[in-house]
């Protein structure tokens, strides 16, 4: 077995305990609101069409834009809440649906009968009605299990631990090793849910049949045994875990990993009980910083300057970094411990044979021609202010403007599917895929320096400070180029790169 297959399965339990309880408990609480809603709906038409209406909208939403709304929804918290949140409405669709369906496919003559015996409504309902639609409404609940095993994935972004922690850091990291172990986990769990839920369905569909009770009692006992064995590995899960001093959080991609990975090693070299939250979005992770739901991360100067202070001039890389830390500490009550002494910028980069091609050195160069050229930026640039400026600073758009996952958008531009990125000039990938970064002369393009942003709890505490201002300034843009390098180019795991850096800082 090689060190990344270790590594990788290593984190299993945690993130399949993470999974699991994503999953059953947002489909306990989906089955427990969507139920009594569609018995609701069957028995009233005022009802029926608005609530059907409703939730076939919010199905039809991003499952992405739902976890984005429901943690501005919860005043920026991340975690375990608002990713349940985001699963019980994606999971009510079609057990809502199916309710009402089984409930409007029972007889008329039946419920006559029922009534001539003497029976209430509501014990039509209980008795007859409910039963009869049971496999039904539990068709419903096969189709929203296996929805919410695959969603729960996405939880990861709003810093929920699941498989999908697997599949986002083997994206961004080339690690096709950890992309497996997430996807089949995730496969896994939602074949063996629906296998368990059929059952049930089984049992509700021959329940009265002559000549099946050994069977019945053979699967009743099977699946009673798969659901306190689910229960038991779901409640092991919430059971108390040892506490954790800090927590270090990352955005979703490399260099944020890598970072996230040496602050951990360097806080628990010093003592501290280390948890991490990472591949959150740049609006998501600063607000729960804010809010001290994580205490440190890696933040850039010219994401603080144009993002947050809406700034659009650009006077110079120092007095960015100066204001930018001067806004977390005075706007929104974080601390600033400095620089980590790298930049990361923003630039336009293109294949060098392609930029000799159509002989660009310079945006200026790119001007006539940009409307015959097709760009790809990452997840977040062509909505950020950044693009903005330097659109309306070169009166500059392109033919198309692709959006792409980190890793691939390099992929992309190195296969000629699209003629530039966005790229990040501290990204090991610009140089091994033979890249040209086009030049800015109208610094239209921010500094990006790398700064570290705790939150107010966690700058209280002079240990913490200490640890990591030993940080400060000790990271060279070579330096973070080769960490990223060994894993994006290399092949390396996130361990290798801090290791790097750790030797790095330490003959300095």
């Amino acid at each position: 077995m090689n060190d990344n297959l270790r590594e990788q399965l290593l984190l299993l339990p945690e993130y399949f305990q993470g999974h699991l309880v994503l999953t059953l408990v947002a489909l306990a609480l989906g089955i427990a609101i969507s139920i009594p809603l569609g018995i609701w709906a069957s028995q009233s038409q005022a009802v029926k069409r608005p609530l059907l209406t409703t939730v076939s909208v919010i199905q039809t939403f991003p499952s992405v834009a739902i976890l984005a709304l429901v943690v501005a929804l919860l005043g920026g918290q991340i975690g375990l809440v608002p990713a349940i949140v985001a699963l019980v409405l994606y999971s009510m669709l079609p057990i809502v649906r199916n309710t009402v369906s089984g409930l409007e496919t029972i007889p008329d003559d039946v419920i006559e009968a029922a009534r001539g015996i003497g029976m209430s409504s509501g014990q039509i309902l209980m008795k007859v009605r409910l039963p009869l639609a049971l496999p039904i409404i539990i068709a419903g609940i096969r189709t929203a299990a296996v929805w919410t095993v695959g969603l729960a994935t996405l939880s990861t972004l709003v810093g929920a631990t699941s498989f999908g922690n697997y599949i986002f850091t083997g994206l961004q990291t080339r690690n096709l090793v950890s992309v497996t172990i997430g996807s089949l986990a995730a496969a896994i769990l939602a074949v063996v849910l629906d296998s368990l839920i059929g059952g049930f369905q089984w049992l509700s569909e021959n329940r009265n049949e002559k000549g099946a009770v050994s069977k019945f009692k053979r699967v009743r006992t099977a699946l009673i045994g798969l659901v306190l064995v689910g229960f038991s590995l779901s409640a092991y899960s919430l059971l108390q875990k040892p506490s954790v001093d800090f927590i270090v959080g990352g955005k979703g991609f490399t260099e944020q990993y890598i970072i996230a990975g040496l602050l951990t090693a360097e806080l628990e070299e010093a003592g501290f009980r280390i948890d991490q939250r990472l591949g959150l979005g740049t609006e998501v992770i600063y607000e729960a910083t804010a809010n001290g739901m994580v205490d440190v991360y890696l933040e850039y100067s010219g994401t603080v300057w144009a993002n947050r202070m809406n700034e659009t001039s650009n006077p110079g890389r120092k007095e960015v970094l100066e204001k930018a830390g001067n806004f977390v500490e005075e706007n929104d009550g974080m601390h600033s411990l400095g620089p980590l002494g790298f930049q990361n910028l923003y630039a336009l980069a293109m294949r060098r044979d392609r930029a000799a091609e159509l002989g660009i050195e310079t945006i200026e160069d790119m001007i006539p021609i940009a409307d015959t050229l097709v760009a790809a930026g990452d997840l977040e640039f062509f909505g950020r202010p950044e693009w903005i400026t330097l659109r309306d600073t070169y009166n500059i758009d392109f033919a198309q403007k692709l959006t792409f996952d980190t890793a691939l958008m390099y992929t992309a531009v190195d296969r000629r599917q699209v003629d530039l990125i966005a790229a990040y000039t501290s990204d090991g990938r610009v140089d091994a895929y033979g890249l040209k970064i086009i030049a800015d002369p109208r610094n239209a393009l921010l500094p990006y320096d790398g700064m570290l942003v705790a939150s107010s709890s966690a700058a209280k505490n002079p240990l913490f400070l200490e640890t990591l201002g030993a940080l400060v300034n000790r990271i060279s843009d070579e330096a973070m180029r080769e960490a990223n390098r060994i894993v994006d180019v290399n092949g390396g795991t996130i361990s290798d790169a801090v290791n790097y850096l750790r030797s790095v800082i330490k003959d300095k």
